[in-house]
């Protein structure tokens, strides 16, 4: 085989990444728009503090495996 392997906690990360977006960007809309009928600790903002640690979290394994790093 040539070449190198990709590590498979690049692909986590990524996955981390794009799904932490996704819930920070969910729960940026709702401060902005609160819903009808808010779950009981909607004042907590879990989706945003989530989010940003979900993110946070894939950002760190994307640059800690990225390929071509030696």
């Amino acid at each position: 085989m040539h070449g190198h392997a990709i590590s498979i906690w690049f692909f986590v990360g990524l996955s981390l990444l794009g799904n932490g977006a996704l819930i920070l960007g969910n729960g940026l809309w709702e401060l902005g728009h609160p819903p009808a009928h808010p779950v009981v600790l909607y004042n907590l903002h879990a989706s945003v503090w989530w989010g940003a640690a979900l993110l946070l979290l894939g950002l760190f394994y994307i640059l800690r495996h990225r390929p071509g790093k030696a």
